[in-house]
């Protein structure tokens, strides 16, 4: 009997109960950072909705944990049409910024959805499964040529929005998941050198005018100081102001007297830092920092590759708007609109969020006999 009670609980153990608890609390630090920077509209919907969204996406990303990951390659075919349906959607019947004519939202009334969001979860498991498929050919070149396509058919219907935020964290995502299936460094780095030295002829040819503006103002803001590069400076403004402890929650100023524009979405960082200060700043980039490791080591201990390359691009997928959001706050990055995950406004992307980390804990569940500290 004690034999059979020691089996069990190996066979519990791995089960990833931290990332669990690790994602609830930046959920809940992000709801009470919406909370403040939304308190100054005189409403309270703002903070229902989200807070509503975090509701249902913790149900789901608790029965997710439950649900076997490998059965997801019986609906491989499914999940891309849905995907890939979507992202026509809303290029047909889609809303957005009219200053560029971008359509990145489904909107039914009050409710909106933003279908980019979701296509991430969609390219993590086909893509994810289409790998596990190909990685013993994964230095072939038709293995890569398959690869790409399956990549650049989310990549055209994402910058026909156009979703340059977006693109590249579907860019990068692919780039992680090459190298995590083992693509050789005699790839890698001439496919890097080109990518670098056709940085100008992209930026000349293939970004819009509004792009290029944006390029110009992330270096040098002041270019467009009470426009493009208004937020910018106002964001680095909060931040500084902040000090080391911050001006107290609800009371930053930046944030409750309307200077700080996009101030419960893009800049939500600022928000915290302000008010919060660096240790507050501190504090969630170091939450986040431990969900991002949390899902790199269940990818690492995953018995199979497909969990592993599932594990792995939420991973890299979570990381990446980690650095985007918070570099462009601190004026290190180009604004995109990326929003910081578990903590920006948005249904959408909490719901996304909170299923991406469900599918992780589902990675976790099955990786038998592994125990995670």
């Amino acid at each position: 009997m004690g034999q059979l009670a020691w089996q069990l609980r190996r066979k519990r153990s791995g089960f990833d109960s931290i990332l669990l608890y690790i994602t609830i609390l930046a959920s809940l630090m992000g709801l009470a950072a919406v909370y403040s920077a939304t308190l100054s509209y005189g409403g309270i919907t703002n903070i229902l909705v989200q807070s509503g969204a975090f509701a249902i996406g913790a149900a789901v990303m608790i029965a997710l944990s439950f649900f076997d990951y490998e059965q997801y390659n019986l609906l491989i075919v499914p999940i891309f049409l849905v995907s890939i349906f979507l992202l026509v959607l809303v290029l047909l019947i889609g809303t957005g910024a009219d200053e560029v004519g971008a359509k990145s939202w489904i909107r039914f009334g009050p409710i909106g959805i933003q279908p980019a969001e979701i296509a991430k979860l969609g390219f993590v498991i086909t893509f994810g499964y289409h790998l596990s498929k190909k990685e013993k050919t994964i230095n072939k070149f038709s293995t890569l040529a398959g690869l790409a396509l399956h990549l650049a058919v989310f990549l055209v219907l994402i910058m026909l929005q156009p979703d340059a935020g977006s693109a590249m964290v579907f860019c990068f995502m692919f780039a992680v998941l090459l190298f995590v299936a083992g693509l050789s460094y005699k790839i890698i780095l001439p496919v890097v050198i080109l990518g670098v030295a056709s940085l100008p002829f992209i930026y000349k040819f293939a970004l819009s005018p509004y792009q290029q503006h944006r390029i110009q103002v992330f270096l040098n803001p002041e270019l467009d100081p009470l426009g493009k590069g208004y937020n910018v400076i106002q964001s680095k403004i909060a931040v500084g102001s902040g000090g080391i402890f911050g001006k107290g929650y609800l009371n930053g100023t930046q944030n409750q007297l309307g200077f700080l524009p996009a101030k419960h979405t893009d800049f939500i960082f600022s928000t915290i830092a302000e008010e919060l200060g660096f240790i507050g700043a501190i504090v969630v980039v170091a939450v986040l920092s431990v969900i991002i490791t949390r899902c790199f080591m269940v990818a690492a201990r995953s018995n199979n590759s497909f969990g592993r390359y599932i594990a792995a691009g939420v991973g890299a997928m979570l990381f990446f708007h980690t650095l985007e959001n918070i570099g462009m706050c601190i004026g290190l990055m180009p604004v995109t609109g990326i929003p910081l995950p578990f903590f920006s406004y948005g249904g959408t992307s909490m719901l996304t969020n909170l299923i991406a980390i469900g599918l992780v804990l589902s990675v976790s569940r099955r990786n038998k006999g592994l125990i995670y500290l």
